[in-house]
């Protein structure tokens, strides 16, 4: 069952329970699917696609967020965090700090990489085995601390 599939059946779930905050990011998650199908040409998305939808939303989630917080507009950052959560029970569970680190250790002793250079390299193979499972920002935080 694809992504497309689950946020059908978990839509008419939300709507059965009148979950309101479950109904936005269902509903959101389902546009921007079919937003991602159109700019290719109606082709069906990979599981990595869907990922990186996905996580593309709750970062944006996230950021507005902080944004409504430092704006003392706490009922929205809770909209948005809320929505956050639903949009999560579709991604794997996420990395632990240590799992990343060990993860990317692997892929620096693996590709060889000494500096900062190498940086391009180490990315390209740990975005690719940890799409979905981390965070972009974290393991390239991570990646930089450990090339310097």
């Amino acid at each position: 069952m694809n992504l497309e599939q689950k946020v059908m059946e978990q839509l008419k779930v939300a709507m059965k329970l009148k979950d309101k905050t479950a109904l936005e990011a269902l509903r959101a998650i389902k546009s921007a699917i079919l937003l991602e199908k159109t700019k290719g040409g109606n082709r069906e998305l990979t599981t990595t696609d869907e990922m990186k939808l996905l996580q593309k939303m709750v970062k944006q989630r996230r950021e507005s967020a902080e944004i409504f917080q430092r704006q003392n507009r706490d009922d929205m950052a809770k909209s948005e965090l809320a929505q956050v959560s639903v949009i999560e029970r579709f991604l794997p569970k996420q990395m632990e700090h240590s799992e990343i680190v060990a993860v990317v250790e692997g892929i620096i002793e693996q590709t060889g990489a000494t500096s900062m250079k190498d940086m391009g390299k180490v990315m390209t193979i740990a975005n690719k085995e940890m799409t979905g499972k981390a965070d972009g920002k974290l393991i390239a935080q991570i990646v930089k601390e450990k090339l310097s």
